[in-house]
């Protein structure tokens, strides 16, 4: 598919994020409270003041909840409806008074998350980690080619990229410790991931193809990390305090519609997966992400680059998964991909990884070393998938790491 041109001359600019191929859905504020808007090009238009073709209900709340639970047909409908407004000049003059430059705004959460599960879905993340742990030999669990493993999260902590992300405090023990001590968090990390949102609820377990049926868009995660929490706390249950400190979303849902020419099937299997897995088409997409790093009033360095394409399970696969018990999906729910890395050291998508769990340190473009994040840091996830002439972009997710809390703990 090549550039559908737009009468938004910025849209048609092959290195913009967002041209009338994309047109992803946010929630914006423009000085006058949250609205919902679509990007187009510099600017996003105020989706509520324009003639829209739908019910003026699924847009009475500033989120994009009620559009997604109105199901695949009204989301092709409203598409279109844009498609044709942003693209013909005849819908020129009543369309143009309602877009807001984006360097004006702020943007606010796009949708209300009712439940939040990660995977832990990228191969070539789970061999760095198990290599690290348990040596090569042991890297991946026993399961791990089978079941796409996964772990309830906290949609309480879910924010909007822009948000500051407080460095977390919880109990740490040093391997020469014998009991742990209460402190902040000294190996807080990064995960580069894809957010999949689920538009439409399940009563059941659904089929792979009903699963993909069901996701609404996609976004940019960052899982933020508290490494050193979690090594003390997770056995025997998993992840817990380490995982609940932050996940930052990119503010643009990008939709299914728009991700179609770019779908890429899963890699070939080195353990057949039972049948209720299997994938009726491709189900990955061809996305690029980098992560980049600025300290504290300092230049930005990119630190990893790597693609969605090295996921070992879909989000399709991961969301029929999830139903197999019964569960029951909402309209909302977000399922966070897992760490996304690559075969190459410079693909890796987490400091863990990067640093080969601080063995080994990275030194930014500005000469400082890097193994964990430190106060003042800035991370921003960036993600586009590439056609002819245009690009699929997410937008940034970013934010900024905040020093602990100061308590005061009792005194024995």
């Amino acid at each position: 598919m090549s550039l559908i041109r737009s009468w938004v001359e910025s849209a048609n600019d092959p290195e913009c994020d967002f041209p009338l191929n994309n047109l992803p859905y946010g929630v914006f504020d423009a000085g006058q409270g949250p609205r919902m808007g679509v990007a187009i090009g510099a600017f996003v238009l105020d989706v509520v003041q324009v003639d829209h073709g739908l019910d003026p209900s699924l847009f009475a709340a500033p989120s994009w909840n009620a559009v997604m639970a109105a199901g695949p047909e009204v989301w092709a409908a409203l598409r279109a409806r844009l498609t044709e407004l942003l693209a013909g000049e005849a819908h020129r003059t009543a369309v143009e008074p309602h877009l807001v430059p984006l360097e004006t705004v702020q943007m606010r959460m796009p949708f209300a998350v009712t439940e939040y599960t990660d995977f832990y879905a990228s191969k070539n993340h789970a061999v760095n980690v198990g290599t690290m742990f348990r040596g090569a030999e042991n890297a991946l669990p026993p399961n791990w080619l089978s079941i796409p493993i996964g772990y309830n999260g906290r949609a309480s902590s879910v924010v909007v990229s822009g948000t500051p992300v407080q460095r977390p405090l919880g109990q740490l023990k040093a391997p020469d410790q014998d009991l742990p001590v209460f402190a902040p968090c000294q190996r807080f990390d990064l995960e580069l991931e894809m957010g999949a949102i689920v538009g439409q609820p399940s009563s059941g377990m659904v089929s792979v193809a009903e699963a993909d049926d069901m996701i609404f868009g996609y976004v940019l995660l960052n899982d933020w990390s508290a490494r050193d929490i979690q090594a003390w706390e997770y056995q025997p249950l998993g992840p817990f305090q380490a995982k609940a400190t932050a996940t930052t979303i990119s503010p643009w849902i990008v939709t299914k519609a728009a991700l179609e020419p770019f779908r890429r099937p899963t890699p070939e299997r080195e353990r057949p997966l039972l049948p209720y897995l299997a994938e009726p088409g491709p189900m990955l997409y061809d996305i690029d992400l980098s992560v980049g790093l600025a300290p504290e009033g300092k230049a930005e360095t990119v630190i990893a680059r790597t693609n969605y394409t090295h996921m070992y399970y879909s989000a399709a696969q991961q969301l029929c998964h999830h139903t197999t018990s019964g569960c029951p999906m909402r309209v909302g729910d977000l399922l966070g991909s897992g760490t996304i890395s690559g075969t190459t050291p410079d693909s890796r998508g987490s400091l863990l990884e990067l640093s080969w769990g601080g063995k080994e340190p990275l030194t930014l473009d500005t000469g400082e070393p890097r193994s964990f994040l430190e106060d003042g840091d800035r991370l921003t996830l960036y993600g586009a998938a590439k056609g002819d002439g245009y690009r699929i972009g997410f937008g940034a997710c970013s934010g900024t790491v905040r020093p602990a809390a100061a308590v005061e703990l009792p005194t024995a």
